[in-house]
């Protein structure tokens, strides 16, 4: 049954003049109020600020915000712990983490994902569930009827069937133990099949789906150390996978899935630098963004520290990656959206508490400027 929503969880910070346009693409940032990076290290700061979501119009140039308002959000996990449905009706939000109620100097897992209605005016809270423990990555097929969240700290992958803009939790899928770290999870475009990135064990395992019931099918693909967000194509035709690797300085990986094998495999790997902490596919088909720690969130005794974090845009050609280009961003960067056309890429940065803006115009990045958000940004979710 949904929680009843707390007059808290339905703060507004910018709400008055909310409009969503009519044939805008939206994205929706998830800010973490809780974590600041205190010489590499992940610290809750004397006055954390209420976690929150800032809604974008990405039709526009450049992106502006149409509204923010507080929800539980964080920082754990990879950055794509937001989903937007295909009709931009409603939004999910999941929350890994909270405060610890016995030390706010803590924080500790939590187990929530949110339900955002994007079409009342103002965008309101509608409904919170429960997921299992450290709720990760979530995602929507695009029918709108069904929502899978990865649950990072049980092994699991909940299920929920949606009808109308209500979740109804179906069950849970065990993949493996509480280790096994399911981050990210991905519908193809048939609703038919799903990839569930196990950055704890180094496997993507491959869901299958009929109808409401989602069921594990034992096939397990590996792709590279510790493989973290996962995306499938807009044709279905080819799944990539961000690898983080283990934080130890090293080149880290993004490979490439041929979803039309059978069965799917890896059929390409190539590095991109430090810890790809977010890894999201252009709406061409064409182009992959990955954000990359670079040692950007090391201590600065670190020898792999740098001050600066890379948006890197890789090419799927022939079933083949091809570094294309990259550009500096931030620090202790997390997610990245694309617009409609390709050619306008956001990008995250925790630190320094903005969502810097690039363009992108088939071989070449450059930073044209960027949005502050009140927290951390640290999830990112785009309608089509």
């Amino acid at each position: 049954m949904p929680r009843p929503i707390s007059w808290k969880t339905c703060v507004t910070a910018s709400l008055l003049a909310f409009s969503l346009p009519a044939a805008a693409q939206i994205a929706v940032s998830a800010n973490d109020g809780k974590a600041i990076l205190v010489n590499g290290v992940n610290t809750v700061p004397d006055k954390p600020v209420a976690d929150n979501v800032t809604i974008l119009d990405l039709g526009v140039s450049p992106p502006t915000v149409l509204a923010t308002l507080n929800m539980p959000t964080s920082l754990v996990g990879p950055p794509d712990s937001v989903a937007i449905s295909a009709d931009r009706s409603f939004a999910l939000i999941t929350a890994a983490t909270k405060l610890d109620p016995a030390d706010p100097k803590k924080v500790v897992p939590h187990n929530i994902v949110t339900v955002l209605d994007l079409k009342a005016n103002p965008p309101v809270v509608i409904a919170t569930h429960e997921t299992g423990i450290s709720a990760s990555g979530v995602d929507i097929n695009r029918a709108g009827t069904l929502a899978l969240v990865a649950n990072r700290g049980e092994g699991t992958v909940s299920v929920f069937t949606i009808a109308g803009k209500t979740l109804t939790p179906a069950g849970k899928i065990q993949l493996g133990d509480a280790k096994s770290g399911p981050s990210s999870v991905a519908f193809t475009p048939d609703g038919k099949m799903a990839l569930v990135a196990r950055d704890g064990d180094s496997k993507v395992s491959v869901l299958t789906v009929n109808g409401s019931t989602v069921e594990y099918s034992r096939r397990d693909i590996y792709a590279g150390l510790k493989p973290y967000q996962v995306g499938v194509s807009p044709k279905g035709d080819w799944a990539a996978v961000g690898n983080v690797g283990m934080g130890n300085g090293d080149a880290d990986t993004v490979s490439l899935i041929d979803l039309k094998a059978n069965p799917p495999r890896v059929v390409d790997t190539i590095t991109v630098g430090q810890t790809p902490e977010g890894m999201v596919i252009a709406p061409d088909g064409k182009h992959i963004v990955l954000t990359v720690m670079n040692g950007s969130n090391k201590p600065s005794s670190s020898p792999f520290r740098s001050d600066h974090g890379l948006a890197v845009v890789v090419a799927v050609e022939n079933m083949k990656l091809r570094k294309v280009t990259q550009a500096n961003v931030g620090t202790w960067c997390q997610g990245a959206a694309w617009n409609k056309t390709s050619r306008t890429v956001l990008v995250q940065c925790m630190q320094e508490r903005e969502i810097q803006i690039l363009s992108f115009d088939g071989q070449s990045l450059k930073r044209t400027g960027a949005i502050k958000v009140s927290g951390g940004p640290a999830g990112f979710g785009t309608s089509p």
